[in-house]
């Protein structure tokens, strides 16, 4: 069975944004069309980064869908990690702050940039809160 490979944004146990994949399976429609399951979503946003953006660090909010329209948008870990994210690309970002954790900049989050001479247009699609039980477990 096909399945489309979820790069997952995530908090791992000692509080640290990670990367992990996932895979969800194609177990609707027909052969000619397969689909996933409905997937619950809470709404969609787009964004535009001029280019010389960059963040500091933070974590996600209410995890989501990161879809990279155009541009190029770089995401970077506390351990000095990064990964460059290209048009037709995604991630799902959902490295919330740990549950009574103090937000801590040496610690917990990630940052994002714009890359190259191309503003960067992304597509947020904004999980339910279903999704975000989901997106802490396991990770």
């Amino acid at each position: 069975m096909p399945v489309f490979t979820q790069v997952v944004l995530y908090t791992a146990a000692d509080g640290r944004a990670a990367f992990r994949d996932e895979a969800i399976e194609f177990t609707e429609g027909t052969p000619a069309s397969m689909l996933t399951p409905l997937l619950a979503s809470g709404g969609y946003q787009l964004r535009h980064s001029p280019a010389g953006f960059r963040s500091t660090f933070h974590c996600t909010g209410t995890p989501q869908w990161v879809f990279i329209l155009s541009g190029q948008m770089e995401i970077g870990l506390q351990d000095g990690s990064t990964r460059v994210f290209k048009p037709g690309e995604h991630f799902y970002s959902a490295d919330t702050l740990p549950a009574g954790a103090t937000f801590d900049a040496a610690v917990h989050g990630h940052w994002s940039r714009q890359v190259g001479d191309a503003p960067l247009q992304t597509l947020f699609v904004r999980g339910d809160d279903r999704a975000k039980a989901a997106a802490g477990a396991g990770g």
